[in-house]
């Protein structure tokens, strides 16, 4: 992180003025450790200020504890955050927690990165993918409680768990068995193997129960734990739409 101490000026260019050796100018590199307050600047862009002190941030946006979204070098320009290589693959959201005072992240931190996410993908043409820092580069960088979060799939907090839609319901059943030998054709086995193929299973939708259609029928018995005579029955039928896709 990089202190620029500067005077009471609107305006400033912080290594000319350093150059010109002015003695009421200085930078240093100075660690701090303790807690940042997010107010707004003026013209928007982020500085967290403390005793006049200016900290500038490479990430693209900062999302605070209560809630707030600052912009940082903003979107559609080069985060310098995520290390060589990968600034060019991602925007970089930076969430005010550390690995020492607040740690674990609350809930406005994560509202907050949510919501910078969200708008990166409205206004800057961002995908799906969320990461954390150590995803790229070994390092600590989100930390253990932010980084499992990401794992998670950086739900919003509050948020209803996902529920698995409700299978749907199997068509009647045509009224004969489908079986091999002999192959058994007609538009009730063309409708199973669609289903099937939907489920993941490898086969001819062709209209033909033959070999291969009696394979695939067996291994799915198997896996729904009944008899797996390879003859699309009853049960078979219905487990082919409704049973859990696995």
């Amino acid at each position: 992180m990089w202190q620029v101490t500067v005077r009471r000026q609107r305006y400033l260019t912080p290594r000319s003025a350093a150059r010109r050796g002015n003695a009421n100018f200085k930078i240093q590199k100075e660690m701090y450790h303790g807690q940042i307050w997010c107010p707004r600047t003026e013209n928007q862009s982020w500085l967290a200020r403390r005793k006049g002190t200016v900290y500038f941030t490479g990430n693209t946006m900062i999302a605070c504890p209560h809630g707030k979204v600052f912009e940082g070098r903003g979107l559609h320009h080069l985060p310098a955050a995520n290390g060589p290589g990968l600034n060019t693959g991602h925007y970089a959201v930076l969430g005010l927690v550390g690995n020492a005072g607040l740690v674990e992240p609350p809930d406005g931190v994560l509202h907050a990165i949510l919501d910078a996410v969200q708008y990166a993908r409205d206004q800057g043409d961002a995908g799906k993918e969320i990461k954390g820092h150590r995803d790229g580069y070994a390092t600590d960088c989100p930390g253990d409680p932010l980084y499992a979060w990401v794992r998670r799939g950086a739900p919003r907090p509050g948020a209803a768990p996902p529920t698995r839609p409700d299978p749907p319901a199997a068509p009647p059943f045509p009224g004969r068995l489908l079986t091999y030998p002999p192959v058994t054709r007609g538009d009730d086995v063309r409708t199973w193997q669609a289903q099937m193929r939907r489920r993941g299973w490898s086969l001819d939708v062709d209209g033909a129960y033959g070999p291969g259609s009696r394979e695939v029928c067996r291994r799915f018995q198997r896996q729904q734990g009944v008899t797996d005579d390879g003859v699309v029955g009853p049960v078979t039928w219905r487990l082919a739409w409704e049973a859990p896709v696995s």
